[in-house]
């Protein structure tokens, strides 16, 4: 062979071996997910499931499809719904990304994954990033977009990431509401079109919809069996959803940011961080997938996730704007006398030009109203010492009100278009505060670390959020950048939270938003629990709690007893009934408790020092839901177990009262088959107990049979309810 033919040769072969594949699966305990990094290729999906043993990750690669990119851009099979589309400097919007390499590297009980490409022409780069843990079946995804082009690229699209979902009969569960009807459970097949989950409001992105989705593969969900892959696009600000379903033999499902009003000018040597996407399979329906998000939130995304939440009683609906001395004390006194821990003092502390009597003014002007509180927030810190409980107290950190101190000093600070007219949101004159510009951004920081620092004793904040972006524009951003301004507000509030959870880790911090306007894993790393919303009625909050328990665990879903009639619906609803509800998130009150009567108190202090006793199965157990109360079956049924499955929480309310109805029985699911439970009710109200109370069955039999519930409570004549609930506690022998 000739020198020439020789190095020809040897050019083939190089080329051949450069352009090996390379599959890289990506797995979690239970779980894998395989994709094809074929250098000079671009990124395949491969395949997403159960864990794949070697041989069976041979075979799959050899037969399953490498026909769908996993992270396609536009320009290229431009019919093809994509996850990044650009326009470069010369008008061109073509990407054709080639894989250039791979790199894993180790981090704290994590291994990260990322496949580097390439454009083919431009200097354009994007990073594909899959973290997984040890410990969970989680992985996260996300993507790192720069260029070193000579001029800026607009970013149109930038997707966190996609993935391919086989036809066949498949569900889609989500999540959606609205004030005081927030975590609705919407379910429906996956048909031919595209499905658009989105959030706009700018603020708050799970009032109208949540950012995560669970799909059924073999029909319409079912909660402990059944194929079933979630989704979760962590994220502060504005999403969308996608699933795309074509003419081709899967749906397309994508998420990411949304995209709309926001085109991103990517300059030179810039990097574009997409925010997190967490996927996780299960063969255990979808109570499998949430035990998955909620281990997962737990362990690596909520704030002092492995730790139980405080009892506390909240004062908003006991006294709203009513703030004064004598009455915060006075409810100190009455929730430590029933066993809680924390009181915390909402709305109406605070302004001096101009106090907070109503949601008209004062946000911004933190400053105790001395007409209110002469002895200020020391003298509240002295009595919440004197009844041995902790103190919180809340703040709506982002917003203002054009009649404030703060406002007349700083108009600029507010999201504003140059030259246009204000709207205005809650009491007709809330603004929100650009947190865009750093000089906001130290604000809303010296705000918290002015009070922790004067008052460290402070155990809680409520952190609230009660506007959406009614007006699109920065004073702060350049002209050319007001369509960064819905990603640059989530920016600086990230980067302003970060700031205060360095400082202060210990502080506890509930995310409320007009209810439950910010349950999304985007904000979880920073506060400890949400407010689920502003509706406290405990029929509906079955409803929504339900939803909410998808994707997030009970010590995140701040869960209040509240007064009858209920202040959002009006409805009558027992005491009992009312606690047995709020036992099944984090328990707390939201109520006057001097308008109570003597046995009312009684009964309540019996349930926290009950949920005391259950608190770590409830907040850090497993959850199994058992019958929903979207089956309209008239009943609602669910439990949690601990880890060595040896205690488990069991919940029963009847959701409608008929006479001579008939419910079903229900089984119960999860626990070790070979362990004897004793059965113990909890906030018992009957005048005798339950057929099965001190009883112990095998684990086999409660999740073949279940338990025979009695419709009604056994309760003197006159005293009878028309409402009826349980809650067991069993506990292995």
């Amino acid at each position: 062979m000739n020198r020439k033919k020789l190095t020809t040769f040897i050019a083939c072969c190089l080329a051949s071996l450069g352009m090996q594949a390379e599959n890289i699966n990506i797995s979690t305990p239970r779980t894998s997910l395989v994709v094809d990094a074929t250098n000079g290729q671009d990124l395949k999906f491969v395949y997403y499931g159960t864990r794949l043993s070697a041989a069976d990750l041979q075979t799959a690669i050899d037969v399953e499809s490498h026909s769908y990119s996993a992270y396609p851009a536009y320009g290229y099979n431009c019919a093809a719904e994509p996850c990044l589309a650009v326009r470069h400097a010369d008008g061109d919007m073509t990407l054709q990304l080639q894989v250039t390499g791979t790199e894993t590297r180790q981090e704290a009980n994590a291994t990260v994954n990322v496949v580097k490409m390439k454009d083919k022409k431009m200097p354009f780069f994007v990073n594909v990033c899959y973290r997984t843990y040890n410990d969970v079946d989680v992985i996260e995804t996300w993507t790192e977009i720069s260029h070193a082009e000579k001029k800026t690229v607009t970013l149109f699209r930038y997707d966190s990431g996609c993935l391919p979902i086989r036809r066949g009969n498949v569900w889609v569960s989500h999540l959606y509401g609205s004030w005081a009807n927030e975590g609705r459970v919407s379910e429906e097949p996956l048909k031919p079109g595209m499905l658009v989950i989105e959030n706009k409001d700018g603020i708050r992105n799970s009032h109208t919809s949540h950012g995560e989705v669970m799909f059924s593969l073999d029909g319409k969900g079912r909660e402990n069996d059944g194929d079933v892959i979630g989704a979760a696009i962590c994220y502060t600000g504005n999403y969308k959803l996608r699933v795309n379903t074509h003419d081709d033999e899967s749906h397309l499902f994508f998420a990411g940011i949304n995209e709309e009003a926001s085109e991103y000018h990517l300059k030179r040597g810039e990097t574009f961080t997409t925010p997190v996407l967490a996927l996780t399979f299960s063969r255990e329906g979808m109570s499998g997938v949430s035990r998955n998000f909620h281990r997962w939130g737990r362990n690596y995304q909520l704030a002092h996730g492995n730790k139980v939440r405080d009892i506390l009683l909240n004062s908003w609906e006991g006294v709203y704007f009513d703030i004064n001395e004598e009455g915060m004390d006075q409810m100190m006194a009455d929730i430590a006398s029933m066993g809680g821990e924390l009181f915390v003092m909402d709305d109406g502390w605070f302004g001096e030009k101009y106090p907070r009597l109503t949601d008209n003014s004062s946000l911004g002007d933190w400053k105790v109203d001395p007409n209110k509180l002469p002895n200020g927030i020391g003298g509240l810190l002295d009595d919440a010492k004197k009844h041995g409980i902790k103190f919180g107290i809340w703040l709506e950190p982002e917003m203002t009100n054009n009649p404030s101190e703060l406002y007349e000093q700083h108009p600029d600070w507010v999201i504003k278009a140059p030259g246009r007219d204000l709207l205005y949101g809650r009491g007709g004159t809330q603004l929100v505060l650009d947190m865009s510009n750093p000089k906001v951004q130290d604000f809303v920081y010296d705000v918290i670390d002015g009070m922790m620092t004067k008052y460290p004793a402070i155990h809680y904040i409520k952190w609230d959020s009660n506007m959406n972006f009614a007006n699109h524009g920065s004073q702060y951003l350049s002209a050319d950048d007001q369509s960064h301004m819905l990603i640059e507000y989530h920016r600086g509030l990230v980067k302003t939270l970060k700031r205060i959870r360095a400082k202060y880790p210990d502080l506890v911090i509930q995310n409320c938003a007009s209810g439950g306007g910010r349950a999304n894993w985007g904000y979880m790393p920073y506060f400890d629990e949400f407010w689920v919303s502003d509706n406290t009625d405990a029929l509906q909050r079955i409803y929504m709690q339900w939803g909410t328990s998808y994707f997030f665990p009970a010590q995140t879903m701040a869960s209040h007893i509240s007064a009858a009639p209920n202040h959002q619906t009006q409805r009558v609803v027992p005491l009992k009934y009312r606690i047995d509800v709020a036992m099944s998130g984090r328990l707390g009150m939201e109520i006057q408790p001097k308008n109570m009567t003597a046995d009312e108190k009684e009964l309540c202090r019996k349930a926290i020092n009950e949920y005391k006793q259950i608190r770590p199965v409830v907040q850090l157990g497993n959850i199994y839901r058992l019958l929903s109360p979207y089956d309209n079956l008239g009943v609602a049924s669910m439990m949690y177990i601990d880890d060595a499955k040896d205690k488990a929480v069991f919940y029963w309310w009847k959701t409608e009262t008929f006479v001579n109805q008939h419910l079903p029985r229900v089984k119960m699911a999860g626990l070790d088959p070979t362990k004897r439970y004793r059965v113990r009710e909890l906030n018992r109200i009957d005048k005798t107990p339950l057929k099965f109370e001190g009883k112990s069955f095998s684990g086999e039999y409660l999740m073949a049979n279940g338990l025979e519930i009695p419709y009604t409570h056994n309760l003197d004549w006159g005293k009878q309810i028309d409402y009826s609930s349980r809650v067991l506690y069993l506990e292995a022998e």
